[in-house]
């Protein structure tokens, strides 16, 4: 009986692993040069690759791109029809081919050469024709794929991907590429809304703000959170956030037992109150929500005059989760 499902798939993964680990010895003084190559490039990173090859140059392409480096993918086939005009003297070229030997891409050399961009090979092949006509050479072979007929290219795309991602967190490195950065070029992600919005864009303002004096009975600020529907209330003391009364605050009051009808808010209110100003990015509220285990939080001046409100429905609506 031949091997399970499960013995197979555990298989490709330790062949895929074993062949990525054989890059580390690779890493050298030459992938330091390749490195500061592209970070003094004047124009594109282009990468280059056909068939499965080429799905891997996409995605370090665009891995490059999203992290600092200016990059796209061209496709030899179009670059030998026309495209190869998208190169210039000032752009560098990293060509993926496992064998050395693509013909569409062995095609492009002259081309390449002739306008002087520097080529960064990456093959499974140092004596090939493209590891030799390349100013640098990145060796990706394996000693197998995990196909079981060593012939579908598995464990060497994915050894040129690493490489890809090795080159591209460098380079992240070197240009001390910040989170911020990185939402610049990811607006449309989670992570780019966080970033990027400001405290200001989604709090509630003006009369949808829950606000009443430190005199306000109990009983008159709970419809005014109900009204308001923040789950909050802020106590002001000539215009000053001066505490907060939440859902929390409430279940408490009523486990106590408390006379609704005759304390003030201030009496039961929360103070030395968590706030956040206007100018602070959602992901900044979110954190110091998440850390202190808050639902609702006051915004507030540099002077501490409340100018808004937030809670985690705010955050939810503006797709911050």
């Amino acid at each position: 009986m031949g091997k399970s499902l499960i013995e197979i798939a555990k298989a490709v993964i330790q062949t895929e692993a074993d062949s990525v680990l054989l890059l580390k010895d690779r890493i050298d003084q030459k992938f330091d040069e390749i490195c500061h190559l592209i970070r003094l490039c004047k124009g594109k990173v282009i990468l280059v690759g056909m068939g499965k090859s080429g799905h891997i140059a996409k995605k370090i392409a665009s891995t490059l791109a999203s992290t600092g480096t200016p990059s796209f993918y061209l496709h030899p086939g179009e670059a030998g029809h026309g495209d190869l005009g998208m190169i210039n003297s000032n752009d560098v070229v990293i060509m993926i081919s496992y064998s050395g030997e693509s013909d569409e891409i062995i095609s492009l050399l002259p081309g390449i050469k002739r306008i002087h961009t520097p080529i960064i090979s990456m093959t499974g092949n140092i004596n090939s024709t493209l590891a030799m006509a390349s100013e640098f050479h990145l060796d990706v072979s394996v000693n197998k794929e995990a196909c079981p007929n060593n012939l579908a290219p598995t464990s060497s795309t994915t050894a040129a991907l690493v490489m890809g991602d090795a080159i591209a967190v460098s380079l992240m490195s070197v240009n001390s590429f910040t989170s911020e950065d990185f939402a610049m070029s990811h607006p449309s992600g989670t992570l780019g809304r966080r970033l990027l919005t400001l405290v200001s864009s989604i709090m509630k303002e003006g009369l949808d703000i829950p606000i009443v004096s430190k005199e306000t009975l109990l009983i008159d600020s709970l419809l005014v959170m109900t009204k308001k529907s923040l789950g909050m209330v802020l106590i002001a003391e000539d215009e000053k956030l001066i505490g907060i009364f939440t859902d929390g605050d409430l279940r408490r009051a009523i486990e106590a037992n408390v006379n609704f009808q005759k304390l003030s808010i201030q009496e039961v209110m929360t103070k030395n109150c968590k706030s956040i100003e206007p100018h602070e990015t959602a992901l900044i509220a979110m954190q110091l929500m998440e850390n202190n285990s808050l639902n609702s939080l006051p915004v507030v001046d540099s002077e501490n005059r409340i100018v808004g409100a937030i809670n985690m429905h705010t955050l939810i609506q503006a797709k911050l989760f």
